[in-house]
């Protein structure tokens, strides 16, 4: 009876189970992405809705660990490990292999699998290429486990590429006006600089010292991204004309304000709403997302073939719904403490506060 238990196949809830941290494993005693402190833990990216400091060991891929190092200093964690994309680690009798995810530098879904069961977890992902980070891979499981953040029909991208097109469209019509980006300093900023230098722009781009960071690490990993400057105090009225790249609360304060004649612009998938662009007082709303849309949540789940889907958090009420009518399983998680791409800001930019 001992041998038949020990080979038989887990129940889902056996393998992986949402807990008050976060996504648990209990036959490898190890979170996915915890939102308090714990013994162990395997982090899907640096986000920092996702990877808090203070664990007693992380495994990640080793883009995320030196995000996180640089984030939250070098003592983030009693112990690191690093997971190279593509490598099973076997804990326990519980194999965990990191996959790219497509939604920034470093970013892996986790396939965990034991007993022939396979539940994947994606944690934050876009299908969308961006030229800053690996791409997502589908990976075929029983369970896949997916964020919904622009998890509703209304939410479908345009390409990167035209959102960009437009900015530096403005920048012709205005070459008087000072263009201020607000974009999520990990990530989101270096793709739009990416993407700018793949329109051909080849000025300067200036940023705000809470973008420097991690901008230089991206570079450091080979991402060209043209010439950056530091936006320094003496020369703000001088940058009529320049695109300048800074976190979406720097577009509201005094700071955005002694630039020549700013146009505020906002990279964001939030910006699908127009509402929310006048309500931020933003003049050039640039609809551009490191998540996926609604149309690109649905190929997914048809693309991994999984029976059933648990939703981590945003819009997951209508991506359950639709799942049900797909003739799917599936159920939210509830999962408390990950924010979507417009409330996790704040604590995006009090992450790289401390480097200004």
């Amino acid at each position: 009876m001992t041998l038949a238990r020990q080979s038989a196949r887990w129940r889902p809830s056996e393998l992986l189970l949402p807990t008050p941290a976060g996504l648990y494993c209990p036959p490898a005693d190890i979170h996915i992405d915890p939102v308090r402190p714990v013994a162990r833990a395997l982090i899907t990216h640096g986000h920092s809705d996702h990877a808090r400091a203070g664990h007693g060991a992380v495994l990640a891929t080793r883009e995320t660990l030196a995000i996180m190092a640089l984030r939250y200093g070098e003592g983030f964690t009693g112990s690191q490990q690093v997971a190279v994309p593509g490598e099973a680690i076997r804990v326990s009798e519980v194999d965990f292999t990191f996959v790219p995810a497509g939604h920034v530098l470093g970013s892996a879904q986790i396939a965990v699998e034991s007993r022939g069961l396979r539940i994947v977890a994606s944690g934050d992902y876009k299908r969308e290429r961006d030229p800053t980070c690996a791409g997502f891979e589908p990976l075929p499981c029983d369970i896949f486990i997916t964020e919904a953040t622009f998890g509703l029909p209304v939410f479908r991208h345009p390409s990167a590429a035209g959102e960009v097109a437009k900015l530096l469209e403005s920048v012709r019509l205005f070459p008087e006006r000072t263009h201020i980006v607000g974009a999520y300093s990990l990530g989101k900023a270096q793709r739009v600089m990416a993407l700018i230098r793949e329109a051909g722009y080849e000025r300067p781009i200036y940023i705000h010292g809470a973008v420097e960071k991690i901008t230089a690490f991206y570079e450091a990993e080979g991402i060209p991204l043209g010439e950056i400057r530091l936006v320094s105090e003496t020369d703000r009225k001088t940058l009529g004309g320049e695109i300048v790249i800074c976190p979406p609360s720097a577009t509201q304060d005094l700071w955005a304000r002694r630039f020549p004649d700013p146009v505020t612009a906002f990279a964001s998938g939030w910006m699908r709403i127009r509402a929310r662009a006048r309500q931020k007082g933003v003049e050039l709303p640039l609809v551009i997302s490191d998540h996926a849309d609604w149309d690109d949540l649905l190929a997914t789940i048809k693309e991994v073939q999984a029976g059933e889907i648990w939703v981590t958090h945003g819009e997951a009420d209508a991506l359950v719904h639709w799942c049900g009518t797909a003739g799917l399983k599936a159920k939210p998680l509830h999962l408390v403490g990950y924010g979507d791409e417009g409330e996790a800001d704040p604590v995006e930019e009090a992450a790289d506060a401390a480097s200004v």
